[in-house]
């Protein structure tokens, strides 16, 4: 064989090595999103898929529906556990006796695989809902997904992995209401503002607030009296706490 050729068995042989090694030493990351819009989560798989990362390459799984999330995870825990997980908030099943949320998968995931980090996708720009989710998950991450573009969603996994938390924009606005206005009010008095702000009748509230239907009463003119909008209706309640940070 001519030298030049040799030169260039060599040479290929010897790229062909350093590709095998930098993929032998890259360690894959293991991402499930799980989210009832089968557009979204496919979206999420190619683009991220697709992406270069320096430390790691991607791998995505979906699930589209609360029971097929809950089982992939209950099946990661006992195997090769997820790096991250990717929660939409709203996750609708119509023929569950009891609606589930990506807060319940949220919960249940920092039970059986602690381990792994968690950041919430979801269309919810509001105080209440993004609080009530860090109280409850503490996630890693909270990115509302009108403010979710390629360059932010690669930015959050660098981000979560390497130096978590990761917050998109309106949730960090959301975050630093609740800072402030935290001492004001209890759960039972934002419970009731939101489902105020919802439209929730008094008394179904009884359903969702940990007090008497006598007792939520009370609450709403408290809150009217300390919201200064003691003798207007309820459109001015929420009204009000909304310019607050509470909604």
């Amino acid at each position: 064989m001519l030298p030049f050729l040799m030169f260039w068995k060599d040479r290929r042989n010897h790229n062909l090595h350093n590709i095998l090694l930098i993929a032998y030493k890259m360690r894959t990351l293991r991402i499930l999103t799980i989210d009832d819009h089968e557009m979204i989560t496919t979206g999420y798989k190619y683009l991220l898929e697709a992406s270069e990362f320096e430390e790691f390459q991607v791998k995505v799984e979906i699930a589209n529906t609360f029971e097929t999330g809950k089982q992939k995870i209950e099946d990661s825990a006992r195997s090769f556990k997820y790096d991250l997980l990717l929660l939409d908030v709203q996750l609708t099943e119509t023929h569950l006796e009891e609606p589930h949320t990506g807060e319940d998968l949220g919960i249940f995931a920092r039970k059986v695989i602690p381990d792994t980090k968690i950041v919430f996708m979801s269309s919810f720009s509001d105080n209440y809902r993004i609080n009530s989710i860090l109280k409850n998950v503490n996630p890693d991450g909270y990115m509302v997904k009108s403010e979710v573009d390629e360059k932010s969603l690669i930015a959050m996994v660098k981000g979560v992995i390497n130096s978590p938390p990761y917050y998109s924009q309106k949730a960090l606005v959301a975050i630093r209401k609740k800072v402030s206005n935290d001492l004001l009010l209890d759960d039972n008095d934002k419970k009731i503002l939101y489902h105020v702000s919802i439209g929730t009748r008094t008394k179904d509230m009884v359903d969702f607030v940990n007090l008497s239907l006598a007792g939520i009463e009370n609450r709403k003119r408290q809150l009217k009296v300390i919201f200064g909008v003691e003798k207007q209706n309820d459109l001015a309640l929420v009204h009000e706490a909304r310019n607050r940070g509470f909604l």
